[in-house]
């Protein structure tokens, strides 16, 4: 491709994240989970205009996203499917999350942003993005569905590469809806664990402990990560956490979790490890600029994360990769 065409081609990637924001806010995936169907009965059950269906089809089509068949119907195929909601491997929620005219707005604000140095979505709407979580139930229960999801794709990888069964008790810090901790002690029987995030956050925790069969070994304990975790544990659990803040804020969740560490315990930071290589395109880049402009937080590299976790005296012990872009940053205290 002549390298003005590339240029364009990267500038127009918007068109391919609203396409799929608006074929998941449809639900054109469901509708299709039962056969292949022509775009005017997509847009009749839908209740969207025919043309604009159509369109909305054939560009999706275009990049292997459903399939145009030769009679004129629409079907499924293999990156069609994670669209639906019942889908084992649904991305829904994290497809509806980058079209929302919320996030849209604040994405909207990267300019502004690298400008001025503060959060994208503090100058589109005028607060920080956890705030304006609290303060809308609607918006925060997008999110945590979010969170839920992207745990659950990263679990069996996680699993994979990391041995969690050498614990006894283990914190999930900031855990949300349980689905971590829950796949870590189905998957090592003898294992206990405990839940601890805001009491905003684990209104289904209980239920994603009941499904998964482990409830009779996991608890569930509120409270903010920034005043104190529960003390004693043998490996405290942060997937997500550090990189949605700051270093001052990081810092006072690390020192928490610092005070309640036995010396033999284990801190494990489930985190992107930004490369140090340069001129080469990786998920972490793009991850820090969204949670720049959302929340104000920030990626690292090894040496910042092993520098900031110094100053919360920790040591970083290993970091062990997976087949995703995470990897489990261990750490023991100093």
């Amino acid at each position: 491709m002549p390298t003005p065409l590339a240029v364009l081609d990267l500038a127009n990637g918007w068109l391919p994240t609203q396409a799929l924001y608006v074929a998941a806010s449809l639900g054109i995936a469901d509708l299709l989970e039962h056969g292949a169907l022509p775009a005017e009965e997509i847009a009749r059950r839908a209740g969207s205009d025919r043309d604009g269906t159509y369109r909305l089809l054939r560009a999706l089509a275009g990049y292997g996203v459903f399939t145009e068949l030769p009679d004129g119907r629409f079907a499924l195929n293999a990156l069609a499917d994670p669209l639906r909601t019942a889908s084992r491997q649904t991305v829904r929620p994290l497809v509806l999350a980058p079209g929302d005219p919320i996030l849209w707005a604040t994405h909207g604000q990267l300019l502004g942003a690298v400008r001025t140095g503060r959060s994208g979505h503090e100058l589109a709407h005028g607060t920080n993005g956890f705030r304006h979580l609290a303060a809308e139930p609607e918006l925060a229960a997008k999110f945590h569905d979010t969170m839920r999801v992207t745990t659950a794709m990263s679990v069996r990888p996680l699993l994979a590469a990391y041995e969690f069964g050498r614990f006894g008790r283990i914190v999930d810090v900031g855990g949300g809806s349980g689905e971590l901790v829950a796949a870590v002690l189905g998957a090592n029987p003898g294992l206990r664990g405990v839940v601890f995030d805001l009491a905003s956050a684990t209104g289904r925790t209980s239920e994603t402990l009941t499904r998964a069969g482990v409830s009779d070994r996991c608890t569930i304990e509120n409270g903010s990560f920034f005043d104190a975790v529960p003390p004693g544990a043998d490996a405290y659990l942060l997937k997500n956490i550090i990189h949605d803040w700051a270093d001052d804020q990081a810092l006072q969740i690390l020192r928490s979790v610092r005070d309640a560490i036995p010396p033999s315990g284990r801190l494990l930071l489930i985190e992107c490890v930004v490369p140090t290589r340069r001129n080469r395109p990786h998920f972490s880049h793009w991850l820090d600029l969204h949670v720049m402009l959302t929340i104000g937080g920030r990626e690292r590299t090894r040496e910042e994360y092993e520098a900031l976790l110094r100053q919360a005296r920790f040591r970083v012990r290993t970091i062990v990769p997976t087949i995703t872009p995470l990897s489990v940053i261990e750490s023991v205290p100093a």
